[in-house]
């Protein structure tokens, strides 16, 4: 018999084993990823590295798990000999229990993992050297030490501490849900695998990786093991938004080693993600032009032997993302942009300079090129992260199944890629998602009378950003599949300043935010409205981040009735309270004005300025870590919904960032999404009175 598929529910969400990072061996033929797994029970997660075949068929080539005794282990790349596989992890071992993440290495074929570094600081990111005996890798350090044992001695001290309070100068001291460390700057290191011993390659100068989130697409060593580019901000003050340069350190072991160069520096250009071609004489990158607008795409640039660069792909109209992969021929630079709600794999010819897709998505999150092999880790809205490898030949196959069997289970509804005009009379993309078993014919034909007179509540989910966009990928913090299973269409608008459309629609509301955002969503309700099967008294609106702000923001200018709910999540509300945010120093620039300067214009940007028309019921929900959206902006909309006695409520997180990330607090945040907007849809309240009636008169019955 043929197996009853269910609905989808947070805990089936949770229970699905999460594909992160990708990496191939040197000879393509294998590839490692990691893969997180969590429990709602213990409230936690771990994450282990997988060895997957690239060429997988009917014959064998199964997943082989590698570790499982690590926490977090992660960021796997192969030594370029493809003897050994070198991770981060925190482990427990020979009686040591890593303090901070360490750099560990083993066998591909197996075996127990080792530890190479006991670097007190920790390691962020890493990278082989060619020869295979060097590991270059990030810390933060205290940049007035010398050697391991001065790091370790200022890392105990900080650690053991009995102050709590942070003192600063900077202008930048922290970062989304940290606290930037206390006088401590990320330099570049060199670890001789072989011996364990350590090198700070930025010692005694005032270089430093960017302070944001230094990753392993900040540097690059170049095919012969001598040089390491590197992005640095050359301001004397750090800050998110300064333009970065492009510099270079030797490394060879002769009477050069430290010595830098200047290899790209501009006061209009950032530079950022350096690459060497396969035979060193080339650099690959990212610019963006910021001294034409902030907005500016990052372009992929080339800098030859001679030291002279130039944009190839300015008649792309595309962002760049990173990181960049040479191809074996160094004829094409490969790396994925976003497209139309949708984010490919490009190989972008250096010649012709002409781009064309590899792999398509879905939402490419993850890939590596190795020779003519490609690997990459893909999902879309109704399928999480799977593995694919692209053979020489361009066929591909998929070489994990770590979620079928549970996948297998769900039933899923339709998703539909809708374009209507908007704002400026532009044509918009909006996703639609379907509760399972829609069936829209039967509803317009009336064929079938129960069909005919069923009438779906809308959902809107607005994105954040607001240069992002809303993706064809499985998002487990807001998953259009779990809101369609509660019997939602579920729309996803693309609206004016979303990415992957283009520059001139990312930069159009650019000083008028608000303005054509509404716009949009508001003719993505009004298609909806049109349809015979939207129930036109259950219409609601969602929004984290800047969907959060646009869902505050519409309070302040939708007549009341039109939706019957809100829910923002991490919302901004006040602009000039904002101003507490860790991206404080683009505020001008996206408004139009510093809050000092001209605060009628940034306040016009400000649903606070329009508190007095809000009325509809709103959810609002906040994490205390947020820096990017400071909780005191959701607790200042909530706080003057319920002083103008509006219908709210608020779900507030002490150990929460931007993000919902723990599994407890997810299941905790569904429930009270699904629960408010169930308290404000008549019809669901009429079932749920219904209900409760009949068990009360079947009660009364029995006595």
């Amino acid at each position: 018999m043929a197996q009853t598929k269910k609905l989808i529910t947070v805990d089936d969400l949770w229970a699905l084993q999460r594909v992160g990072g990708v990496a191939l061996s040197p000879d393509g033929a294998q590839a490692v990823c990691s893969v997180s797994s969590y429990s709602m029970e213990d409230n936690n997660s771990s994450t282990s590295l997988w060895l997957l075949s690239t060429a997988v068929n009917k014959h064998g080539g199964k997943p082989r798990r590698l570790t499982s005794a690590g926490d977090k282990d992660g960021q796997a790349a192969w030594s370029p000999q493809g003897d050994r596989i070198a991770f981060v992890a925190k482990r427990e071992q020979q009686g040591k229990k890593d303090d901070t993440p360490q750099l560990y290495v083993m066998a591909p074929d197996g075996g127990e993992a080792q530890r190479v570094s006991d670097f007190a600081p920790g390691v962020e990111a890493f990278k082989w050297f060619p020869d295979g005996k060097r590991i270059a890798f990030i810390s933060w350090v205290w940049p007035g030490e010398k050697g391991s044992k001065a790091q370790a001695k200022r890392h105990k001290e900080f650690k053991d501490r009995k102050e709590t309070g942070y003192v600063t100068s900077e202008a930048q001291y922290r970062f989304w849900d940290h606290n930037l460390p206390m006088g401590r700057v990320p330099h570049l290191h060199v670890l001789d695998v072989a011996s364990g011993r350590v090198r700070d390659l930025f010692e005694g100068t005032a270089f430093e990786l960017p302070r944001g989130s230094p990753d392993a697409t900040c540097f690059d060593i170049s095919a012969d093991g001598k040089r390491i580019a590197f992005v640095f901000d050359a301001a004397a003050e750090k800050r998110l938004d300064n333009c970065k340069a492009l510099m270079e350190i030797e490394v060879r072991n002769t009477k050069t080693h430290g010595k830098t160069h200047v290899k790209a520096q501009d006061a209009a250009w950032d530079f950022d993600a350096p690459r060497y071609s396969p035979d060193g004489e080339r650099l690959a990158f990212i610019a963006s032009h910021l001294g034409l607008k902030h907005t500016m795409p990052g372009q992929l640039a080339i800098m030859d032997a001679a030291g002279a660069w130039a944009v190839v792909s300015a008649d792309w109209d595309h962002h760049v993302n990173a990181p960049l992969r040479w191809s074996s021929s160094g004829e094409a630079v490969m790396f994925t942009a976003e497209d139309q709600g949708r984010c490919h794999l490009y190989r972008f010819d250096l010649t012709a300079r002409t781009a064309s897709a590899v792999v398509r998505g879905g939402w490419v999150q993850s890939f590596d090129v190795c020779g003519d092999v490609i690997v990459s880790a893909a999902d879309a809205m109704n399928h999480p992260a799977r593995v694919h490898a692209v053979q020489p030949d361009g066929s591909s196959v998929r070489i994990e199944k770590f979620n079928d069997d549970a996948m297998a289970k769900f039933k899923f509804g339709t998703t539909e890629d809708v374009r209507l005009k908007a704002a400026n009379g532009d044509e918009i993309q909006m996703w639609v998602i379907y509760p399972p078993g829609f069936d829209p014919e039967s509803a317009k034909s009336g064929k079938n009378a129960k069909s005919a007179k069923k009438r779906y509540p809308v959902m809107h989910s607005i994105h954040g950003g607001p240069h992002a966009a809303a993706g064809d990928t499985f998002h487990y913090r807001w998953n259009n599949q779990v809101f369609a299973a509660q019997g939602y269409i579920v729309a996803g608008v693309n609206y004016h300043g979303s990415s992957g459309f283009g520059y001139k629609f990312l930069d159009s509301i650019t000083h008028r935010w608000g303005e054509l955002e509404l716009q949009d969503v508001e003719a993505g309700t009004d298609w909806l409205l049109a349809k015979p099967w939207v129930d036109k008294k259950r219409i609601f609106a969602t929004g984290g981040s800047y969907g959060g702000y646009m869902v505050a923001w519409m309070n302040g200018h939708v007549p009341t009735g039109r939706y019957q709910a809100y829910v923002c999540h991490a919302g901004c509300f006040d602009w000039q309270a904002m101003f507490a945010d860790d991206a404080y120093t683009w505020h001008a620039k996206e408004l139009g004005a510093w809050y000092w300067e001209d605060a009628a214009k940034v306040n016009s940007q400000s649903p606070s300025t329009f508190v007095a028309a809000m009325q509809t019921p709103t959810l609002v929900i906040h994490g205390a870590l947020d820096y990017r959206v400071p909780d005191g902006q959701g607790l200042a909309y909530y706080n003057t919904l319920k002083a103008k006695g509006v219908d709210s409520r608020l779900l507030w997180f002490p150990d929460e960032n931007h993000w919902i990330l723990k599994p407890r607090n997810s299941k905790l945040w569904y429930g009270e999404f699904f629960g408010w907007l169930k308290a404000h849809d008549n019809k669901a309240k009429a079932t749920l009175g219904a209900k409760e009636s009949a068990k009360k008169t079947a009660k009364q019955k029995s006595a």
